[in-house]
């Protein structure tokens, strides 16, 4: 029975990631070989037998290497504690830095950021084409509803954002049904298609691939930046790791997604090579007349699921962006009891719904978008790419003759989208690198800034044990007041600096103080056997213990409920925890003259600092008994 059930959640999982994580990619045909072919493309690729079976093979063969080698097979075994994305990578790297190797690290560290940071612009641009392409259809169906297609657009958008605090199992609970759906019936229409011109599937062979690639250059290089269509959506399946885990995503793409795929594409191909006219819209002339209808509703459902995938991903980059000090402590929830990166992100989330919608009102189209989409996948693939084989090699130990061979071939190919999809720079393709150079220049001045407060924080607050040790034979009285204070801090190390500002300026400290670290383990819950650690700093009765808390990362962190589980006897007596002040430590940040940040940096910094989480609901302290004393740094 138990068996039985651990199968069924295993299988709702699979369901759960088709319905978010493969979205982008399982909608690439309802445009991909139209964009190819089409005449308004400002480089078309000419309609012809050997054209046809070339570029149906080149898309097959990039599936084939970007998504099913790159990801699939190599890069999401590099995961960080289950959570996959380029900021896994970067974890990675900071993690197995040689001295040797320290400044080749950063540099790859810093690219890694840059990928990160226009994956946030595919986040923000994959939901405005994809919606808009899909309330489009509208069009086709009755052309007097061409002005309703924007405000149909941003309805949606915004139910679709308003939802995203349930969750994605939630949301890919609904999903999932929908694309098993689209999946089967799209493959079918490819085999539909392949039987009526089964010489189609020469073009498996990668000779008409490469045949096409290098026979056909001038013509096949601009086709490039079309092709890419195919894998937009990579990245986000790999980001999307934490939430569902390898094996659902991997069993998934294998059994389902793929043979899909390339059914559709086939078939679609097969269709041109019957008549160059069905070129205006293969994907759906190989829907049966009667079926088409049902498709075009089919297809809106679709493409309005295919910015989940970005949209979920973005949220556990930007939560692992937070964990490696590119961004401040940022309020995360987490949906899922089962696996740890299924999180939503407030912040996040609302910030992507104003940019979605502003693109929405500023182009208005799909078109408009159209050659800006595949400019910050490309990049990141590429990116993703190093990175991996980086960490394989410093990391993993694998050959180094592996390692050059297998790097310098799929880079050669990374690369070449990239340069393709930089043709259409100044048609679209600058809008995507200006967002990712915005988010690039915000997490690199956080890191950096983080380090100049951390460095200074640590001079002022010297260590505890020391400051205990002072304070035991301090020369100036200290007035003992009765009752229990709580003193929040990062580690047992350093001395709170409000415990101290409190001693050193109002000469003053409680009967009871206890200084209280917060550790997340990475598993759900933390039996309450396990929560509690406690550390008298080398003294039984002076009323000063330190205590490490330990929370799961599904636990709301409670404060006082942690307090209130303390043994008596390990605490000098019973807390007065009713009357228990809570003493956080603030750090207020002002401009000076310290030269490390340029001044426009500097309030950029102080500036990204007001979106921090606040610290009391997130430590669920009593407000009327919390005191927040602050302290200034310049930067």
């Amino acid at each position: 029975m138990a068996e039985r059930q651990h199968e069924a959640a295993r299988l709702a999982v699979v369901v759960g990631a088709l319905g978010v994580v493969f979205g982008d990619l399982g909608t690439s045909p309802l445009y991909t070989l139209q964009t190819v072919f089409s005449p308004d493309d400002p480089h078309p690729v000419p309609v012809s037998q050997r054209n046809v079976y070339g570029v149906v093979s080149l898309v097959f063969w990039s599936v084939t290497v970007i998504v099913t080698v790159t990801y699939v097979l190599l890069a999401m075994r590099a995961d960080n504690e289950g959570e996959g994305g380029i900021m896994a990578l970067i974890t990675l790297l900071r993690r197995g830095k040689a001295k040797r190797g320290r400044r080749t690290a950063l540099v790859l560290v810093a690219l890694g950021i840059f990928g990160a940071s226009l994956f946030f612009g595919d986040s923000m641009i994959t939901p405005a084409i994809s919606v808009l392409s899909a309330v489009e259809g509208l069009k086709v169906v009755e052309p007097s509803l061409h002005e309703a297609v924007v405000p149909i657009t941003a309805a949606i958008i915004v139910v679709l954002f308003l939802v995203q605090h349930r969750g994605t199992a939630a949301v890919g609970r609904v999903f999932g049904p929908v694309m098993i759906l689209w999946f089967t019936v799209i493959g079918a229409c490819g085999i539909n298609g392949i039987v009526d011109h089964p010489s189609i599937l020469k073009a498996l062979s990668p000779t008409y691939a490469l045949g096409f690639l290098f026979g056909h250059f001038g013509t096949s290089f601009f086709a490039l930046a079309s092709v890419v269509l195919a894998v937009t959506g990579a990245e986000a399946l790999y980001a999307d790791m934490g939430h569902f885990g390898r094996r659902s995503i991997t069993r998934a793409w294998a059994l389902l997604v793929l043979p899909a795929l390339v059914l559709s594409y086939f078939g679609q191909g097969a269709l041109v090579l019957a008549d160059e006219h069905n070129v205006s819209s293969p994907f759906f002339l190989l829907v049966p007349h009667w079926g088409r209808l049902p498709m075009v509703f089919l297809a809106t459902a679709a493409t309005v699921i295919a910015s989940q995938a970005v949209i979920t991903g973005a949220f556990s980059v930007a939560s692992q962006a937070a964990q490696l000090g590119y961004l401040p402590r940022l309020r995360i929830a987490h949906t899922s009891e089962s696996t740890i990166g299924q999180i939503y992100v407030p912040l996040v989330n609302w910030l992507l719904m104003v940019s979605v919608l502003t693109l929405i009102f500023a182009f208005r189209s799909s078109t408009a978008l159209a050659a800006a989409y595949g400019m910050a996948v490309t990049a990141t693939i590429a990116i993703t790419t190093l990175l991996f084989f980086y960490v394989a090699r410093t990391k993993w130990g694998r050959p180094l003759w592996l390692v050059v061979t297998g790097a310098t071939v799929l880079l050669v190919i990374d690369l070449l989208f990239v340069a393709a999809t930089l043709t259409k720079l100044i048609h679209g393709a600058w809008l995507p690198l200006l967002i990712g150079l915005c988010v690039f220049t915000v997490m690199t001045t956080w890191q950096r800034g983080r380090q100049m407060v951390t460095r200074e924080r640590a001079e002022r607050e010297g260590s505890l044990r020391e400051f205990v040790e002072e304070l035991r034979h301090s020369p100036t009285p200290v007035l003992q007041v009765p009752g229990t204070a709580v003193f929040l801090n990062r580690d047992k190390r350093t001395t709170p600096l409000a415990m101290r500002a409190n001693v050193e300026h109002n000469h003053v400290r409680h009967d009871q103080v206890v200084i209280l670290s917060i550790e997340t383990k990475p598993v759900p819950r933390v039996p309450e056997a396990d929560r509690i650690l406690i550390d008298d700093l080398g003294y039984s009765d002076d009323g000063i213990i330190h205590v490490t808390a330990r929370y799961g990362y599904m636990e709301s962190l409670d404060v006082p409920g942690a307090l209130a589980a303390l043994d008596p006897a390990r605490t000098e007596g019973p807390l007065d925890l009713g009357e228990a002040s809570y003493f956080l430590s603030k750090i207020e940040l002002h401009r000076g003259p310290a030269n490390e940040l340029r001044p426009w940096r500097k309030r950029l910094f102080i500036a990204t600092s007001y979106i921090t989480a606040d610290a009391a609901e997130h430590f669920s302290l009593p407000r009327e008994r919390t005191i927040i004393m602050g302290s200034n740094i310049e930067v």
